[in-house]
């Protein structure tokens, strides 16, 4: 299955204008919903209604629905930061707490 594919069939983002991923009380990173961010937006949320955060499992489920990005960016590191993160998660990273920012 593709990437695009694999959004058609995640929960809509309409309500959110970012979601920002936390370890403890610290934002590790922002991920807003915009062009060129929105897709990874829909896939941590999506991850983060499964699984309640993003752990170990989230990550490794999340690395499959990025689907042909996934292996782009073992091929390329650094071009895909929210795979980048998953891959290091998936391998023994702390889980990640998400904040939901809705829009306005």
């Amino acid at each position: 299955m593709l990437f695009a594919d694999v959004l058609a069939s995640l929960p809509t983002i309409d309500h959110l204008s970012a979601l920002e991923l936390l370890d403890g009380e610290t934002v590790v990173a922002l991920i807003e919903n915009k062009p060129g961010q929105a897709g990874s937006v829909r896939v941590y949320h999506a991850l983060y209604q499964e699984f309640g955060a993003i752990n170990a499992i989230a990550a490794a489920k999340g690395i499959r629905l990025y689907a042909e990005h996934s292996q782009d960016a073992l091929t390329f590191p650094g071009k895909h930061p929210n795979i980048d993160r998953l891959m290091a998660l998936a391998n023994d990273g702390q889980p990640l707490a998400v904040r939901l920012i809705a829009a306005c």
